[in-house]
């Protein structure tokens, strides 16, 4: 099996037990208040590890379907979705719109003020997102790259916010790839951004850019739909 087989197989059983755990939560079998079975015995049930239910069990959470408590369990809260995202208490329309405004131009600053290092730099980074075999070891890349592009700018303080938003943008990556298949066309966008800035081309950086935050709005916008 090679790295990507072994990627899609990854990120495909936890969308498919993430399908069924929603489909379980909103159907008779349980109402709200009624705790779902632990970890292990999903598990065993959906043929699968333990991070995998993990991680399908936050994108409920991130639903507004369920809550999970230490040591009580994971509970039904709502049968219906959230009709708002929220990220760390961010909400994800506001996130979108103050990344447009940030990291379009950020981009394009990188592909005039990068160094040779920074650029070696941007393409460890895709390198280590296309072999990451785990989800959140794929959002931690992620992050990398969106800050190590924004050190290319320059700024400090374009940075610093980059980096400051990873709070929110961290479990919403995660939550995209598990619910909505993100990962691949995530990669290609990077590579796109990355690419730009190694042409030292500011409007193709800025435009790359754009292109990925728009794809991102869109996904977030069907959400629910």
């Amino acid at each position: 099996m090679t790295v990507e087989e072994g990627q899609v197989q990854r990120i495909g059983a936890t969308e498919a037990v993430f399908r069924r755990l929603k489909s379980l939560i909103q159907s008779d079998d349980y109402s709200v208040g009624d705790r779902l079975p632990g970890e292990l015995a999903l598990a065993k049930e959906f043929g699968v590890s333990r991070p995998v239910v993990r991680e399908a069990l936050h994108a409920c959470a991130t639903l507004g379907l369920t809550e999970t408590h230490t040591g009580r369990g994971t509970f039904v809260v709502s049968k219906k979705e959230s009709p708002r995202l929220t990220f760390a208490g961010v909400d994800a329309a506001d996130l979108i719109e103050a990344r447009r405004l940030v990291e379009i131009p950020t981009a394009g600053y990188a592909a005039e003020r990068r160094t040779a290092e920074q650029l070696r730099h941007l393409f460890e980074i895709l390198d280590n997102l296309a072999a990451a075999t785990d989800a959140r070891e794929w959002v931690r890349y992620d992050g990398e790259l969106h800050t190590a592009i924004a050190a290319a700018s320059g700024n400090t303080m374009l940075t610093t916010f980059v980096a400051d938003t990873r709070r929110a943008l961290d479990p919403q990556s995660e939550f995209l790839n598990v619910t909505q298949d993100r990962r691949a066309n995530s990669d290609r966008e990077h590579e796109a951004i990355v690419r730009a800035i190694e042409a030292r081309s500011p409007d193709l950086a800025c435009r790359a850019m754009a292109e990925h935050l728009e794809k991102v709005a869109e996904t977030i916008a069907r959400i629910g739909d």
